[in-house]
């Protein structure tokens, strides 16, 4: 009996802070007002918590039931927009289309980073050339927590003499509003759209390592020509139906490595589920460890070649950036198209 009493108040103890963080996050009132609302359903959670504390199970089972179902029912009426006043960065969706072997992006950001929110510059429609689709690199960009990193898919492109001198990167990122900051807990209740942001290198990498101060490392990826162009035009699917039915980010189901492994599943069969799959930080290891990475080096290796942070902030304005930023890095030593 004492087991039983010491889960329900567990239980009802989940159901208060899930219902208050959710209120905080999501209750469209003015602050005062949301408040008022968070501190009212704390306070009726304490109340069921005090009956569960002093045997009344029964009662505080059905009470913290009936409030959550009514929760659960404003919950599931709330749909994500596609239409608001979006911070500039998000503005818009890596969209486009493919006519023959020709990819048309609708909006590829080019934008020149002076500080973190602060950037002149602006977006374009680019082609590329399908057959000349060569490369595929992963970027993995940390700021110092254990485990927790942003992903960058960047995709290169040949020229006539066959080096690799086009690139662009695409990045699965939270859609805010002008006024929103980015909160990994808000990640968890609704609090923003889901975005797919096709950039320039020079935009994307230096935003990162050369603004904000993270540190990025550079992970050549070994696919196989049909698998790599099978990513990319899922990635430009998928943006294409942000655009038609947009979707909440979401912290650990829909973020930037879970998104793309869901689409890598669909690509190579029999791909497992890792619990590094919820970690992007730990990505790396997950895609080392079924192939996916160059031959021949441990993981720490490849990840100390791989630390382009110096190379970034040296390479800062110079037109080449793209290209001084893999020196050394393996799969691409020769600055060529890898074999």
């Amino acid at each position: 009996m004492a087991l039983l009493d010491g889960l329900l108040f567990l239980a009802v103890l989940i159901a208060t802070a899930w219902g208050a963080l959710a209120l905080g996050h999501r209750l469209q009132l003015p602050q005062p007002w949301r408040w008022g609302g968070v501190a009212l359903w704390g306070l009726s959670g304490a109340i069921w918590l005090w009956q569960a504390w002093e045997g009344a199970r029964l009662g505080s089972l059905l009470g913290m039931g009936v409030q959550m179902a009514v929760l659960q029912a404003w919950w599931r009426r709330l749909t994500p927009a596609a239409d608001l006043d979006w911070a500039e960065d998000v503005a818009h969706l890596a969209t486009g289309r493919v006519e023959g072997e020709r990819l048309t992006l609708d909006h590829v950001r080019h934008f020149d980073w002076q500080a973190p929110g602060i950037a002149t510059g602006g977006w374009e429609r680019r082609v590329y050339d399908l057959e000349r689709l060569s490369t595929l690199d992963l970027f993995v960009s940390n700021w110092g927590r254990p485990g927790i990193a942003h992903v960058l898919i960047s995709f290169g492109f040949a020229g006539r003499d066959g080096n690799v001198d086009e690139f662009v990167a695409f990045s699965v990122e939270v859609r805010r509003e002008r006024h929103e900051r980015f909160s990994e807990i808000g990640g968890f209740f609704k609090q923003y759209e889901l975005a797919i942001i096709a950039a320039d290198e020079r935009d994307a990498v230096r935003l990162r390592s050369n603004v904000r101060g993270e540190r990025v490392t550079l992970y050549h990826v070994t696919l196989p020509p049909d698998a790599r162009r099978d990513l990319l035009l899922a990635l430009v699917d998928s943006a294409n139906d942000l655009a038609r039915e947009p979707r909440f980010y979401h912290t650990i189901t829909a973020n930037c490595a879970t998104l793309v492994f869901a689409m890598m599943r669909r690509i190579i069969e029999g791909l497992p589920l890792d619990h590094r799959l919820l970690l992007s930080g730990l990505l790396p290891g997950y895609v080392h460890d079924h192939g996916g990475l160059v031959e021949g080096y441990r993981l720490s290796e490849l990840r100390r070649l791989g630390d382009i942070t110096e190379r970034a902030r040296q390479a800062h304005d110079a037109p080449d950036f793209s290209r001084r930023i893999r020196r050394g890095v393996p799969g691409w030593q020769s600055l060529d198209r890898p074999s």
